[in-house]
């Protein structure tokens, strides 16, 4: 047993404690409190990390490690612009992942891993699309939920994909749990939306679906005109499985098929309406959001206020570095504040990306916050506490700086 004492300690699941310490044994929380009260239970060796403050590891609840090198294969494929629409945003990504060579997707991914826990990120939500590489994930050090995704409307296919993606899951192990992911209510035929429902039933696993991101979304599920229509379908061969117009929104589309439930994690949800977010919260869908991604992408920002406000399950997730210019939940943190003035408090946006993320993700039985039972992933911060700040989570957010990152008690080196 070993017991890290700190100026402050941040449980998150309960008010900061100054003078706090955690008492780690076995890689598990034993007990949380003040040094003097845990120097009064155990008789253990102490490392004081004096003026820093302990808190949870960060929970990154939605990304895409794989896309980690896209600013340099952007570059090495002549392809370094910035596209002003999300279609050909979307055209860049395919291009550029047809282009690439034998060991560059594994190569991204570990330094996505590196990149995650170097910034106090310690549980990630991944998207994950090539399935060979779902035994890279084994050693990580990280935990969390690992997406295999799914993209598809050829109804031929539909079966033999659901077996692949199901034999995949199968080898998920080590720190990350297993999850499906159902692309786009406009990528996923409505066929393989309910066989990954099935299967999500039957193996108790989450779903995380990008939702409503876009406004050629919203056109597409409403009247099928646009740039999804026009540019996205026939570059995916898929014109045959142009639907009717629709006159819906794609919560209400994927409430009809029966998929939205407390299993399922929405992300984006820039463009949801008011009736969409009654309808998310009666369903108990967990919202990502992503502002960083959706900022750089041009698609507009969520309506933070009336999430917040609905009661919603709120996380926060950074995308890929295909559509940020960073994997730190900390920058994710603090460009929210900035553009939601007003509308999360410090307190708010450390829980969204610690708690909030780790409820999101069906893993906060496990980590999200410091208490005892829990696996001792905790970070340990910098950001000189003054007496004109208004609170120690102000002073976080303002200027918090990753000093050492532990896992399972264990301190993180590369």
């Amino acid at each position: 047993m070993r017991i890290y004492a700190a100026a402050y300690l941040l449980p998150i699941s309960s008010p900061p404690i100054a003078g706090g310490a955690l008492a780690v044994q076995d890689g598990r929380i034993v007990a949380v409190g003040t040094l003097n009260e845990l120097r009064a239970q155990f008789s253990a060796p102490v490392t004081d990390l004096h003026e820093s403050v302990i808190m949870p590891g960060l929970v990154n609840a939605h990304t895409h490690l794989e896309l980690t090198h896209f600013p340099a294969w952007k570059v090495r494929k002549e392809l370094d612009y910035l596209p002003k629409r999300y279609v050909e945003w979307i055209q860049q990504v395919v291009k550029i992942k047809r282009a690439l060579e034998p060991g560059d997707i594994e190569h991204s991914t570990r330094e996505g891993m590196r990149l995650c826990l170097e910034s106090g990120t310690t549980a990630v939500g991944d998207i994950l699309s090539d399935f060979s590489l779902v035994p890279l994930y084994r050693d990580t050090q990280l935990s969390g939920r690992l997406f295999l995704e799914a993209i598809g409307h050829d109804p031929v296919l539909c079966d033999t994909l659901v077996a692949r993606l199901e034999t995949a899951l199968q080898g998920i192990e080590g720190g990350l749990l297993p999850g499906v992911s159902p692309h786009t209510p406009h990528t996923v035929s409505g066929r393989l939306f309910a066989c990954l429902q099935a299967l999500s039933e039957r193996l108790g696993i989450p779903k995380a679906v990008h939702l409503s991101e876009t406004t050629e979304e919203v056109a597409f599920m409403h009247d099928t005109t646009g740039a999804f229509a026009d540019i996205l379908y026939p570059m995916a061969h898929w014109e045959q499985y142009l639907p009717h117009p629709m006159r819906t929104t794609s919560t209400r589309y994927l409430d009809g098929l029966g998929v939205l439930d407390a299993s399922t994690i929405a992300v984006h949800a820039v463009h949801v309406t008011p009736n969409d977010v009654a309808l998310l919260k009666e369903r108990g869908v967990s919202v990502v959001l992503c502002p960083r991604s959706n900022d750089r992408l041009f698609v507009g920002c969520a309506p933070h206020k009336l999430l917040k406000q609905s009661g919603i399950a709120l996380a926060l997730g950074t995308d890929s570095l295909a559509s940020n210019d960073s994997l730190s939940m900390w920058d994710e943190m603090r460009y929210l504040q900035q553009a939601a003035p007003g509308v999360f408090t410090p307190g708010d946006l450390l829980a969204m990306a610690t708690l909030g993320g780790a409820r999101a993700l069906g893993i906060e039985e496990r980590v999200g916050s410091l208490e005892p039972g829990k696996r001792a992933d905790f970070q340990v911060l910098g950001c000189g506490f003054a007496s004109g700040d208004a609170s120690i989570e102000a002073a976080l957010i303002a200027r918090a700086e990753v000093e050492q990152v532990y896992l399972a008690g264990t301190p993180y080196s590369q």
